[in-house]
């Protein structure tokens, strides 16, 4: 039997293991435990505590080759709310709101609407990203990252896919999740489990950080941006905050190096900007390019 033959009867019997898993599942019955199948296709084994280590691996592996293949090796990883919307959703949302004669609701989005201009900045910047590298070299051209949801993320990738780019979306599985943005490249729409491999996706290929104002997930991903550089576990990156009105009344990083607890160098490690242009400008004059 020659070597195609051989490789086309492994591939039926693969795609056989998983189409007898999904038409268990279609059929709605529970799985149970079957020693007869094969391990690959045995989600009770796959999700047992002892077997965590190879789910943490295969989150490492499948972007990391999915990634390579496309020539995604340099990005410039966007943070920010993913609540913010367009101009436009905003005003439509705050009309729906005033239809159904929910106040909160309208007083919510209201208060949301005066942040629009964030997402209309972060799709200018997504744009000015991806028009940069369209006519580089493959190992010189640097793509959009986002965490593939709503607000900020959907507006750098909206200004990536508006520029002719490729854009990656790194998703997290929530109980309130939803499907990633339209406008991510979807070979390169990647879903988590474990919010620690992908930060290390984050991490692997960022050559900047840009961090529009957003909450708890922003801040999070904003410190451990920092700390790995503090630390020197990173190599320095421009870790970019933009809206500095926003930034520095809700971090006083002076304060931080008053008291001692980090010192005066840490706090150049951020630059501040108010425009798509400066915190490009930035990110070029960093790199010389």
């Amino acid at each position: 039997m020659d070597n195609n033959r051989t490789h086309d009867l492994h591939d039926k019997r693969l795609a056989d293991a998983w189409a007898t898993l999904q038409a268990h599942s279609d059929k709605g019955l529970p799985l149970h435990t079957d020693p007869s199948r094969l391990a690959f296709a045995d989600p009770e084994f796959l999700l047992r505590r002892e077997t965590r280590g190879l789910r943490m691996q295969l989150e490492l592996m499948k972007p990391d080759l999915e990634m390579r293949a496309h020539g995604i090796e340099n990005t410039v990883v966007v943070f920010g709310s993913a609540r913010f919307r367009s101009e436009e959703e905003s005003g439509a949302l705050i009309a729906q709101a005033d239809a159904a004669g929910d106040s909160v609701a309208a007083d919510r989005w209201r208060k949301l609407a005066r942040s629009s201009h964030y997402y209309e900045k972060a799709r200018a910047f997504g744009k000015l990203v991806a028009q940069y590298s369209n006519d580089r070299e493959p190992q010189d051209k640097l793509f959009v990252c986002t965490g593939g949801g709503p607000g900020i993320m959907q507006a750098a990738n909206r200004g990536a896919y508006e520029g002719g780019g490729l854009s990656v979306g790194l998703a997290i599985a929530l109980p309130m999740e939803e499907e990633a943005n339209p406008y991510v490249t979807p070979a390169l729409s990647f879903k988590f489990h474990y919010f620690a491999i992908r930060k290390m996706h984050f991490m692997m290929r960022a050559k900047a950080l840009v961090a529009f104002p957003g909450g708890f997930g922003t801040l999070d991903e904003l410190f451990e941006v920092i700390t790995l550089v503090q630390t020197k576990k990173a190599k320095p990156v421009p870790i970019v905050l933009f809206g500095s009105d926003y930034w520095k009344q809700l971090i006083n990083f002076d304060f931080l190096a008053e008291e001692g607890v980090i010192s005066p160098n840490d706090v150049k490690l951020i630059e501040y900007v108010d425009a798509p242009q400066d915190a490009w400008d930035y990110i070029k004059t960093f790199y010389k390019l």
